[in-house]
This record gives structure tokens, sequence and C-alpha cells, in this order.
């Protein structure tokens, strides 16, 4: 019996019905009366790529187990999977505890993901690399040497894109690929303060939306939920300048044009007002071109992610072509058309 990830496993009974196995995280576990007065769980699991819910009938051959099981343990889940009106369901399954070894590839996810997860990394680490400015080269190097381990951890939200471990970084390896392309396209931009912000912009989520060290759970911050990530963004960056300015390469740095002051204002501008319009967040709009750059590279690549979650998760219409609303995406998803094909040598 095939062992597939999460989102395989729902695509694939989103099709027919599939025997499989997972091999998830227990996030939480919920007690609850039916009508009849039984006692049923409501059980939600997840692992490296996507979620997933289970209703637990007292009937249940695994009933018991989850009588005794706790949210954070490590199971594997078997099963005949069909999707429903309520969404995925269960027959005839089973579950049993995973030993050290299956819990650490879990952890690790597919070696797909964990292949893109590493090359995103290295990406964000030569495309800082390649900041010519002393000044933002030594503070991007800084966030990473302090705080890498984190962000590779982090999540880029709770719900809408990139919602997993690691999803941070996924997002701004990309991010920072599109900046790179639009800065190509507009020579004006600065590209050393592009790069900087496409890095900076989420550093707020390092506490807003970061993942357990031994799970996929994203407990809630005091700090995120008081501050929010764009204003933890900005202090952070705050905090790392502040340290910069006490080393001895900041006295050879006080030369240069543009002043360190308006180095540091136009970073931290892109930080708050990267979400593009007060009501969504920023206490600013974007005042500069590279303010209005970074903003559509964001909501670029995560519309790109929503998208790519719909057609992977949306039931068809009556029309195969067109797929049921996923929120947040304001309408119905068409399928696109496939690549054109293209003259020889291209």
């Amino acid at each position: 019996m095939d062992l597939l990830p999460i989102t395989q496993l729902k695509r694939a009974a989103a099709e027919a019905r599939v025997e499989a196995r997972v091999h998830v995280q227990l996030e939480s576990l919920t007690r609850r009366d039916a009508s009849n007065g039984k006692p049923f769980f409501e059980a939600a699991f997840a692992d490296a790529e996507g979620k997933l819910a289970l209703k637990v009938w007292n009937d249940s051959p695994v009933f018991p187990f989850f009588e005794r099981a706790a949210a954070g343990v490590f199971v594997e889940v078997t099963g005949e999977f069909t999707t429903g009106k309520f969404g995925l369901e269960a027959n005839r399954w089973s579950v049993r505890e995973l030993n050290a070894a299956e819990k650490e590839g879990v952890l690790a996810g597919s070696a797909a993901l964990r292949e893109k997860q590493v090359a995103d990394f290295a990406f964000i680490e030569q495309s800082v690399g390649a900041i010519v400015d002393p000044r933002l080269a030594a503070l991007a190097r800084l966030f990473l040497v302090d705080f890498g381990e984190r962000f590779r951890r982090a999540a880029a939200a709770r719900n809408n894109h990139h919602a997993r471990r690691g999803g941070l970084v996924e997002h701004t390896a990309q991010m920072m690929r599109g900046a790179l392309a639009v800065a190509g396209v507009y020579p004006h931009l600065n590209r050393d303060l592009l790069v900087a912000g496409v890095l900076f912009h989420d550093c707020g989520k390092l506490w807003e939306n970061q993942v357990a060290a031994d799970g996929f759970t994203m407990p809630f911050n005091e700090t995120g939920e008081l501050l929010g990530h764009i204003t933890i963004g900005i202090e952070l960056v705050n905090n790392l300048w502040r340290k910069l300015q006490a080393t001895e390469e900041w006295k050879g740095w006080l030369p240069l044009d543009p002043a360190s002051e308006d180095v540091r204002l136009h970073l931290l501008h892109l930080i708050a007002s990267h979400h593009g319009e007060l009501q969504f967040g920023s206490p600013v709009v974007p005042k500069t071109p590279e303010g209005w750059a970074l903003h559509y590279v964001d909501n670029l690549d995560a519309k790109m992610e929503m998208m790519a979650n719909a057609y992977a998760t949306a039931k068809a219409t009556t029309n195969p072509r067109i797929l049921e609303k996923v929120w947040p995406l304001p309408g119905n998803s068409v399928r696109p058309l496939e690549h054109f094909p293209q003259p020889p040598g291209e």
C-alpha cells in the first residue's frame, strides 16, 4: 500500500477511492458528542505539506487509540480514503504510533520538498552574497547567522499560502527570483535594497508564524498577536542595525552615499508598506519604486501559490475545467491552457 503525503492523498481521493498510508502528526484532538449522545473525536493531522481532518466515531476500531492519544504524537494512518460532501473520509482505517526514525522522516518532509527547500535557502544565500552595499550585505548575513534555523522552520502564513514548515524560505526565494527579474526590466530600481527588502519583509513571521521544532503545529505567540509581523520585522531590523553600528566596519561606512540612515529608513519602509494598503495591515502605503515592486512581487507569489493549491484541492463544477471557489481567491478557478509548443531550438 502506497505511502503518500497528505497533498497527494487528497488529490488521489478526489478522483477515486484510494487505499493508502500517510505518516502524520496529530495536531489536535477534540472529543464531542453526536446528536444521539454518542461520543466521537475530531482529529486534525499534519505533515510537511498539508493538513488532514478525520472524524473518529465511537464504533470505530481506532476509537480506543484516540482515547489514549495526545496531541503531538506521530502516527501512521492506513485506510481506504474517499472525498465526500464534508471533505476527505477514511473507511476501514487503522492507526499506529511511528518509531523515532519514521518520525524524523515525517519532520524532514518528502524528498522533493527537502530538495526544494535546500535549493531555495541556497538561492537566498547566493542572492544575499551578491549584495554590493556593505551595510545591507552585513545586515543580511547577520540575520541568516542569528536566525537561520528559525527562518528555515517558519511558515509564510497560517492558511492562505506557503502555510507549512519551511514555507517562508520557499516564498522568500521565489520572491527574490521575481525581484531580480523585475530589477532587470526596471534598471532604475535599487537592486540591493530590493533584495534586502525581500529577505526582511516577512522576518517578523519568525515569531508570528513559527512552527514548533518538534512538529508541524504553529502555536499562537503573544508577541506575534500583540505586535504583528510588520512591527516585529521593523524592530528586528533596528536591533540588527544597532549591532552593526557597534562593529569596527561601521566606521568605514560612514562616508558612504547614500547615507546609512537613509538606507535604514528605506529598508524599514519596504517592511512597513509591503502589504500595499492600509486596510491590509500596512501602516503606510508604498511610496518608493522599490516599495511598489516589492509589494507586487509579494502579492504575485502569494496568488500563484493560492492558484496552485486551488488546482490541487478544489472540486470541479459541472464544467470540469471550472473549479469551485477556494478562499481567499475571489472567484472560481479555471484550468489554464497547456504551454504552446515552441519552435525547435528555443
